[in-house]
C-alpha cells in the first residue's frame, strides 16, 4: 500500500498545484496570485469545512466517541507544546522556543482540509465532528505559549512588552479562522436539525467548488512555502531537523491516542494529522503581538516552508501507514 500511496497522493490535483506554485517561484516565473485572492479562498475552505463538520455533527449526535476525541485533541494541543519546548531549550531562548512551540502545538488547516482529500481519494470514511476538534485545537497552544513565555522570560522584561491577558485570551479564542470554523460549524448543525432542505441551496457552493478552490489555495501555498523554504538557511540545522522531525513524533503521540480512543482509520488519521500539523497562520500573529523578541523567521519559516509541505506530500501517506500499524484491526 505504503509506495502505491505515496504515488497517488503526490499525483493529486491539490499536491500537483502546490508543485506548480512552488516551481513558478524557483524558476523566477513573474505569475502571481492578487493578493486578496488567497485570503478569500482560506476563508471560502474553513466556511465549507466548518459547514459541513457541522451538518454531520448533528448526524452522529454527541454520542461516543465524539467528546473523548474532542477532549483529547484539547489535552493534545496543550501536551504538544511542553514537550516542544523542553526539546528546544537545548538551543533558544525563552522567547523563541515558546513561539516555536505554540506554533507546533496548534494546527493548520488547511493540512487537514489536504488529509480530507486524501481519505476521500482513498474511499476512506471519516466523521464531521474532526472539525470541531480542529477548531478547538488552535487556542491552547497559544495560551501555553504564552504562559511559558509568562513563567520563564527575565523578570526585567520591559513592562511595555508585558502581555496583557485580555487581548491574549481574546487573539486565542476569537481570531478569524477559529471564529468562521466554530461559527459555520454551528451554522451547518442547526441548518441541518431545523432545515435539512437548506443544506441542498449551500451544496454547489460547499460542494462542488470546494476541491478546485482547494486547488487554488495550495496553488498560491506551494509559492509561499518556496519563499519561506529558501530562507531557511538562516535557521540551522537544528531547528531543520525538528521541522521534520517533531511533527513525526507528534504524529506518533497522536496515533497512540487514537489507539485508545478506537477511532476508526479516517478518523484516526484526521487526529494524527492535526497532533503533526503546526499553524502559520493564528499562532505567527498572536506572538508577533505579544512576544516581539521572538523571531518570526524561527516559526513561520519552519512551520511553512519545511513542515506544512513535509506533511502534504509525505507526511499523510506515512501517517495513514501509522494508523493502520498502530490500529491494524479496523485498518
Amino acid at each position: 500500500m505504503g509506495h502505491n500511496l505515496f504515488i497517488q497522493n503526490a499525483l493529486s490535483p491539490p499536491i500537483l498545484f502546490f508543485f506548480l506554485g512552488a516551481i513558478a517561484y524557483a524558476l523566477k516565473s513573474d505569475f502571481e496570485i492578487p493578493s486578496p485572492l488567497p485570503k478569500l479562498f482560506s476563508l471560502y475552505l474553513l466556511l465549507a469545512i466548518g459547514f459541513k463538520g457541522g451538518i454531520e455533527l448533528q448526524k452522529s449526535g454527541f454520542n461516543y466517541p465524539v467528546i473523548p476525541t474532542v477532549i483529547a485533541a484539547i489535552l493534545m494541543s496543550l501536551l504538544i507544546p511542553l514537550i516542544c519546548f523542553v526539546i528546544l531549550r537545548f538551543k533558544f531562548d525563552v522567547f523563541n522556543a515558546a513561539a516555536i512551540s505554540a506554533a507546533y502545538g496548534s494546527i493548520s488547516a488547511v493540512t487537514f482540509i489536504t488529509a480530507e482529500s486524501f481519505l476521500e481519494s482513498q474511499n476512506i470514511p471519516f466523521d464531521g465532528f474532526m472539525v470541531g476538534a480542529l477548531a478547538l485545537m488552535e487556542s491552547p497552544a497559544i495560551i501555553i505559549g504564552l504562559l511559558l513565555v509568562k513563567f520563564g522570560a527575565p523578570k526585567d522584561r520591559p513592562i511595555k512588552k508585558k502581555m496583557k491577558w485580555g487581548s491574549i485570551l481574546h487573539e486565542s479564542m476569537l481570531n478569524g479562522s477559529v471564529y468562521l470554523l466554530l461559527g459555520s460549524l454551528l451554522i451547518g448543525f442547526l441548518t441541518s436539525a431545523i432545515d435539512p432542505s437548506d443544506i441542498k441551496k449551500m451544496e454547489p457552493f460547499t460542494g462542488d467548488l470546494f476541491y478546485g478552490a482547494e486547488c487554488f489555495f495550495l496553488l498560491d501555498m506551494g509559492i509561499v512555502a518556496a519563499q519561506r523554504l529558501a530562507r531557511l538557511n538562516k535557521t540551522g540545522a537544528f531547528l531543520i531537523m525538528f521541522s521534520i522531525f517533531m511533527p513525526i513524533l507528534n504524529a506518533v503521540l497522536g496515533s497512540v491516542v487514537a489507539k485508545f480512543l478506537n477511532l476508526d482509520p479516517g478518523n484516526a488519521l484526521l487526529f494524527v494529522v492535526l497532533c503533526a500539523s503546526a499553524s502559520y497562520l493564528a499562532v505567527p500573529t498572536a506572538m508577533r503581538m505579544t512576544v516581539p523578541e521572538a523571531r518570526p523567521g524561527y516559526y513561520i519559516s519552519t512551520t511553512l516552508g519545511l513542515t506544512f509541505p513535509f506533511n502534504i506530500i509525505i507526511g499523510i501517506p506515512v501517517y495513514m501507514g501509522l494508523v493502520n500499524t498502530m490500529i491494524p484491526q479496523i485498518g
